[in-house]
């Protein structure tokens, strides 16, 4: 599998344990939803400072968003 698909796999886990919304998520990070559902297709390719704003609000280092192991 693809990083930007083990990426997206672990925000989207992350994102609905958290209870939060693609939206919800984009708004706590200053992104958009469509950016925010793009990491989680795997289709888009988050720098490490995005990865960053994506895990704070979720409460969790940005390496579980790379962990493998999911």
């Amino acid at each position: 599998m693809s990083i930007k698909r083990v990426v997206g796999r672990n925000l989207k886990k992350h994102r609905e344990e958290a209870g939060l919304s693609q939206e919800a998520l984009a708004l706590e990070c200053g992104l958009y939803r469509t950016y925010v559902s793009g990491v989680e297709r795997g289709v888009r390719n988050p720098t490490i400072v995005v990865l960053a704003k994506l895990a704070e609000p979720l409460g969790i280092s940005p390496a579980r968003l790379l962990d493998g192991e999911g």
